[in-house]
């Protein structure tokens, strides 16, 4: 491709989006490249500390259910203090766990503290969907959702290559960083993006925030339906970081055959993120969900045929490209069914089938390879990745487009404190927006 064509397609992938929005984003990839702790914390806690692997996946476990808690938590903080408190409260406490993790030694209290972390790190995800939602335009969001989606798996590649090294020097020293990145990033919040929640219409006491509750939410059929598909297709990709090495070490293949296949995954990501995104992104959602399951179900159940290391690193590709696909493509879907004054408690209950799946995928994938073996394992996938498709299809009638009506809410007067540089930019369009997690990737 000629240098003109390659400089104009990076042109339009970052034109268009409001300023505040990349300031976001790199909030997201400084707390990305932080992320030494989830990486190097069962090592940390078996070779360093000298503990069984149960033990390890007892703190693993409560790691993850302070992210389940933390996610519906984080989306009411969200909706009733703001995205910007919201962002810095969990930021910082963030900081300061992961800090205490790494100097804390007793058996009984690493658990405890490790629950802490989970639960703030993961608080501060709704806040993030919310305020990227209502900061970029409906027109952009699929594009944004994938540059943060990339952005994501960009600061995880390369914080899990350098948590080795860190840890060759000191396991101390990587909470120690992500501490202070984590930090970085709550300053940056405070000092870069002003509130984005739409106000309430005036005269409205008790309006709009106050009528979106956690009952609302689980009383709304279509979104609850997406959120139980987004559930299982958690599920399939979350076997790629517990039941996959398993059954690839049942086939004699070691962790760095593991490793070399799995890192396929990254490099595609961050190669064809922004260029798979471009050709979708103004497709039609609902043919994107239904493909993007059945690549990543079918993806996982082609690992049945799979023996030597090429040959998972070929499957892996497959899924991927789903992958690729679904993550942004989903979180516009779930932004289009989000009230404007209910972001927060949506980005929540959604973000909450991801850390649910995080708990169950390990459970579950491990019973099924245990009891029946890893094939029975991979057709699950598939079928999970079938009755997903299936339910996208259903779902997705009639599917109501966005409201230019209910565009970017009326841009709140800059925090005097916070304003800097970013208070002076109201979004592009001065009316409202939307958006849902990422993530993931896996939650992390």
């Amino acid at each position: 491709m000629p240098v003109t064509r390659i400089g104009r397609a990076a042109r339009e992938t970052v034109t268009g989006l409001p300023r505040a929005f990349w300031w976001l984003w790199t909030s997201t990839l400084i707390n990305r490249l932080g992320g030494f702790v989830a990486t190097f914390m069962a090592l940390y806690l078996t070779q360093e500390r000298g503990h069984s692997a149960t033990y390890a996946g007892l703190v693993a476990a409560l790691y993850g259910l302070g992210g389940v808690i933390s996610s519906l938590g984080g989306g009411v903080l969200t909706d009733r203090l703001g995205r910007r408190p919201t962002l810095m409260l969990a930021q910082s406490a963030t900081a300061v766990t992961v800090t205490a993790l790494g100097f804390t030694t007793h058996p009984a209290a690493i658990p405890v503290v490790a629950f802490a972390v989970g639960m703030a790190s993961n608080a501060s995800r709704p806040a993030v969907q919310a305020m990227m939602a209502d900061i970029v335009p409906p027109e952009h969001r699929v594009r944004a959702f994938s540059l943060n989606y990339w952005a994501i798996n960009l600061g995880f590649a390369i914080s899990s290559a350098g948590a080795g090294f860190i840890a060759e020097y000191s396991y101390r020293a990587g909470f120690l960083i992500e501490g202070l990145l984590t930090l970085t990033c709550a300053i940056l919040v405070f000092v870069k993006l002003p509130e984005s929640r739409p106000e309430r219409p005036a005269g409205a006491a008790g309006g709009p925030a106050d009528a979106v509750s956690l009952g609302t939410v689980l009383r709304d059929g279509r979104f609850m339906g997406v959120v139980g598909l987004s559930f299982l297709i958690s599920m399939i990709f979350m076997q790629a970081y517990v039941s996959l090495p398993v059954a690839m070490g049942d086939q004699g293949l070691s962790s760095s055959d593991f490793g070399l296949a799995i890192a396929v995954n990254g490099v595609l990501i961050v190669v064809l993120q922004i260029p798979v995104t471009r050709f979708i992104e103004h497709r039609d959602p609902r043919t994107l969900l239904i493909v993007s399951s059945l690549l990543a179900g079918y993806g996982f159940g082609l690992h049945a045929f799979a023996g030597p290391v090429a040959v998972y690193a070929l499957v892996i590709c497959v899924w991927t490209l789903g992958e690729i696909v679904n993550a942004p493509t989903q979180t516009s879907i779930v932004v289009r069914l989000s009230p404007v004054h209910g972001r927060g408690r949506y980005q929540g209950m959604y973000t909450t089938s991801w850390a649910v799946a995080g708990l169950a995928a390990p459970l579950l994938g491990g019973w099924v390879i245990d009891t029946a073996g890893a094939e029975w394992l991979w057709a699950g996938c598939a079928g999970m990745g079938t009755v997903a498709a299936a339910g996208y299809a259903l779902l997705m009638r009639g599917l109501p487009r966005e409201d230019p009506a209910q565009g970017p809410a009326p841009a709140p007067a800059p925090d005097p404190v916070a304003a800097g540089e970013a208070g002076a930019e109201p979004p592009d369009d001065p009316r409202d927006k939307r958006m849902r997690p990422t993530g993931s990737v896996s939650p992390s």
